[in-house]
């Protein structure tokens, strides 16, 4: 089965939201110019469409999306769940998700964790800052900064 994408707008751009009936198998950044698919979408991608178009409207804190199955070793998907635990409003560090996966070393790891994060918004990497600053984001500074704003965290 073909992969399906729905676009999403927000202020910062479109995103795109990807899967099949099984589950979401990617969020689209905006930097990466999504292109929709025509017809009808699978339930999954339909309601993580609708979800994402939510959180970005103000009314949207947490996710309830189905995840596709995707490759990773066993410490991304550690990291992954770790971000996932990041409430709303809040932000850790490189360092502080990486004691949170019992890899207290491992803060540039968790970097390269999160830069490989196929959901990003629905597995939140955006909360995860650099102990000197904002830190990276794979849809730029513009983009970051903007999800943490709309979470009500904002950085200098």
């Amino acid at each position: 089965m073909e992969p399906f994408i729905i676009n999403v707008s927000s202020p910062v751009g479109t995103w795109g939201v990807e899967g099949t009936e099984r589950g979401v198998l990617r969020i689209h950044m905006p930097n990466e110019r999504p292109r929709a698919s025509r017809g009808t979408a699978p339930k999954a991608v339909a309601d993580a469409a609708i979800q994402l178009g939510e959180y970005f409207a103000g009314t949207r804190k947490r996710f309830k999306v189905r995840l596709g199955d995707t490759d990773a070793t066993a410490f991304q998907r550690d990291v992954w769940d770790a971000l996932v635990d990041i409430p709303f409003g809040q932000v850790r560090t490189y360092a502080q998700v990486a004691s949170a996966v019992q890899r207290p070393r491992a803060s540039r790891a968790v970097g390269n964790a999160n830069h490989a994060n196929p959901w990003p918004v629905i597995v939140p990497c955006h909360r995860v800052v650099a102990s000197s600053g904002l830190g990276g984001y794979g849809g730029g500074e513009k983009v970051k900064r903007y999800l943490l704003e709309l979470e009500g965290v904002v950085f200098p």
